[in-house]
């Protein structure tokens, strides 16, 4: 690693306080949980109230801080565009057209929506399907890389100690401690932020100084990348309207309204995050240059550059929160995910076992995200690659089953998962061994998959259009 942070005394009890804070908050809220309950447990009890909701969706959704850090160094004001605007979209669409809906449903997972609509063996496959798309790898990569930075040492080891920092809680607490920590989280990544952007504009002024310093590109809505890649990560941010951490929430949510107007809620809390983040961006792009041996560190060394000691500690808080508020939440989510949909569904059992085999999960979780995190060091492309295979297999399917009228069978719901999944891990495939992946004119493996998926269910839905539709439809 190329690059080093320097702390202080006043830095380090800055974030050894926010750690004693994590696990003091996450191993408290355990109290308020009966040991057994698992509604308690997988879903807080259904009693998050809208303040709750919201920072606990907000800090979950934006976890990949220092892949934002690299885009918006690399590429300027089209991390917005990328990484903000659709997916302000897509989260909107779900408060209208899904979030009550899901809550009603007082289900537990997605998969459990799959297997009650769909059957076991469609259910299965979507397991397996949601198991994949919730890895925390790309947030656990982040986090070890900020540990590293701060401490130096191997980064597998950093790897291993932020996750058991993040999650160690989650053992007894469940979703309850996780949305207990989220508060605190949610709070410090907005006053980090808030620390170093004043700082920039009052040392090198606002936006005279940046378009002086800027490339000409980095302040175009493209920033130099090619329509087509943009355009697929408009699809990649479908992922919202199947992404397990918007519908567990809303499970967990007091009611179909908290769960309705928390997403609208949230929506406006990521523009004003956005508009730090990207700005921040921009100034590392501006004051550092192109003197970056890579661009994840931006913000780390932009920090470096301008900060002083203790406002230096806080912003790495603010960094630490975004990213542990998400690496705990997707193992959780992918625990309960191997827990419930897959173990428990096969093997049976009552509440306990549920449990068990969830807390088995976590620690399985952990380890698979730190191996995919050691082995693809870029949070960018690994959120490219799980984008692109798990989207075109659940979207349709999870979606259509909320409503009766655009509903498949059984039969072409399963195939949709297999064939659109399969269709875009075989070009995907195809791409790497070619060495045409990374050709812009190649096309990109999500575009096939949503291709075959989609026809896949039109077929169906053709087929079963017949039948009698007795839910209300949402369109």
């Amino acid at each position: 690693m190329a690059e080093r942070v320097t702390f202080g005394a006043g830095d380090l009890a800055v974030v050894a306080l926010f750690l004693a804070g994590v696990l003091w908050v996450g191993y408290a809220a355990r109290r308020s949980l009966k040991e057994g309950d698992a509604t308690g447990y997988l879903v807080a009890g259904r009693t998050l109230t809208l303040p709750a909701f919201v920072a606990t969706l907000v800090a979950t959704w934006y976890g990949g801080i220092l892949g934002v850090g690299e885009f918006s160094y690399s590429y300027g004001v089209s991390n917005w565009v990328v990484f903000g605007l659709p997916y302000y979209v897509f989260a909107l669409l779900f408060a209208w057209l899904l979030a009550p809906r899901v809550r009603e449903a007082e289900l537990f997972t997605i998969p459990d929506r799959l297997y009650g609509t769909y059957g076991r063996p469609a259910g299965l496959f979507g397991s397996l399907l949601t198991f994949c798309m919730t890895t925390p790898a790309p947030y656990t990569l982040i986090l070890g890389v900020l540990f590293q930075l701060v401490l130096g040492g191997e980064l597998l080891v950093w790897l291993l100690v932020g996750t058991i920092l993040s999650t160690i809680y989650l053992y007894r607490g469940g979703l309850h401690a996780d949305v207990r920590v989220n508060i605190l989280e949610f709070l410090m990544m907005f006053g980090g932020f808030a620390v170093i952007v004043p700082f920039l504009v009052t040392k090198y002024g606002g936006l005279h100084f940046l378009r002086e310093q800027l490339p000409p590109l980095h302040l175009s809505w493209h920033g130099g990348n090619s329509v087509q890649y943009i355009v697929v990560w408009f699809f990649i941010a479908l992922w919202t309207l199947i992404d397990p951490g918007f519908h567990q929430r809303c499970y967990a949510a007091a009611s179909p309204q908290v769960a309705r107007w928390g997403i609208v809620v949230s929506v406006c809390c990521w523009f004003v995050f956005d508009l730090l983040t990207t700005t921040t961006g921009l100034y590392a792009r501006a004051v550092l240059g192109d003197s970056l041996s890579d661009p994840k560190f931006a913000y780390p060394a932009l920090a470096e550059r301008v900060l002083p000691p203790v406002a230096k500690g806080i912003f790495f808080v603010g960094m630490l929160a975004t990213v542990m508020s998400t690496v705990v939440s997707y193992t959780f989510l992918s625990a309960v995910t191997f827990g419930r949909d897959l173990v428990w569904r096969w093997r049976g059992g009552g509440e306990a076992d549920t449990l068990r085999y969830t807390r088995v999960g976590i620690t399985l979780v952990g380890a698979l995200a730190i191996v995919l995190a050691w082995r693809v060091q870029s949070v960018v492309n690994l959120w490219y690659l799980i984008g692109s295979l798990f989207i075109p297999g659940l979207l349709l399917p999870l979606v259509g089953s909320y409503t009766s009228r655009f509903r498949v069978s059984p039969g072409f719901a399963l195939a949709t998962m297999v064939l659109g999944f399969g269709t875009s891990l075989s070009w995907m495939l195809y791409g790497a061994v070619s060495g045409r992946l990374q050709d812009p004119a190649f096309l990109q493996p999500m575009y096939p998959g949503l291709v075959m998926g989609t026809a896949v269910y039109f077929v169906g839905w053709v087929t079963n259009r017949g039948g009698k539709h007795s839910e209300r439809t949402l369109l």
